[in-house]
């Protein structure tokens, strides 16, 4: 059996109407539970008065913004996973956020299906969604590198170079957000179990090691957004 999203709960607070119902819809399509609210008062109300799987919460909201509702939730519910739809602006904003304890940001605008993959992750992560094996990304395209996850395999040009399981973990992790802003707290948190000055420190080197993995392509970076985390892009 596959992934089984029927029973999964989702509240969506988005001020946006139409940005709001075509995520709604795409939740739905997937096979999602959707309640969705037009503001942050609303939100908070819907979440008290009900069992949600997950919260996606856009930033700028009239009457309670997204910090503030998560801020609320996370005094009532500890574990539920919570997620920011935020605009590309508000970059230094993520620190906040990530202290009230956000799972992850997506940022808008934002291709759909890879919004589903991402939500899809976060569940899996926090074992809310179950999935079989063969369902996970096994493969990453990135520029003219592939990245077999499985086998921590990173190929270009016919020339290998194997990684080591926190490589790859790491790796995988910017994938996930390619290009978009992997949040650093989560990747520490996801990886090393915790967001401590050493585990920082190490975080830097593995970064600076996957620099170099990835040097043959020059259409590839890895950038560090100061304080926030790290954006892997290919131009």
């Amino acid at each position: 059996m596959g992934k089984q999203t029927k029973n999964i709960h989702i509240l969506l607070a988005e001020d946006d109407a139409n940005l709001g119902f075509v995520v709604q819809d795409n939740l739905k399509s997937n096979g999602y539970k959707v309640a969705l609210c037009s503001d942050g008062e609303v939100a908070l109300k819907t979440f008290a008065n009900n069992n949600f799987d997950m919260c996606i919460l856009d930033v700028m909201m009239p009457k309670k913004d997204g910090f503030a509702v998560a801020e609320s939730i996370r005094s009532i519910n500890t574990e539920v996973p919570i997620v920011f739809l935020t605009a590309k602006s508000m970059q230094v904003d993520k620190i906040k956020g990530l202290t009230l304890g956000a799972d992850d940001y997506i940022t808008k605008p934002f291709d759909f299906q890879e919004f589903i993959l991402r939500i899809e992750s976060i569940l899996r992560r926090t074992k809310v969604l179950t999935a079989d094996i063969d369902e996970k990304v096994e493969n990453y395209k990135i520029g003219s590198y592939n990245f077999d996850v499985k086998n921590q395999q990173l190929t270009h040009a016919k020339k290998e170079q194997g990684l080591t399981k926190r490589e790859a973990k790491i790796l995988a992790y910017l994938c996930e957000h390619i290009n978009d802003i992997a949040p650093r707290e989560m990747i520490l948190k996801n990886i090393w179990g915790n967001d401590d000055y050493f585990s920082g420190r190490s975080l830097d080197v593995f970064i600076s090691k996957l620099r170099k993995y990835l040097a043959a392509d020059s259409k590839i970076s890895i950038t560090n957004i100061h304080g926030v985390g790290f954006k892997l892009e290919v131009k």
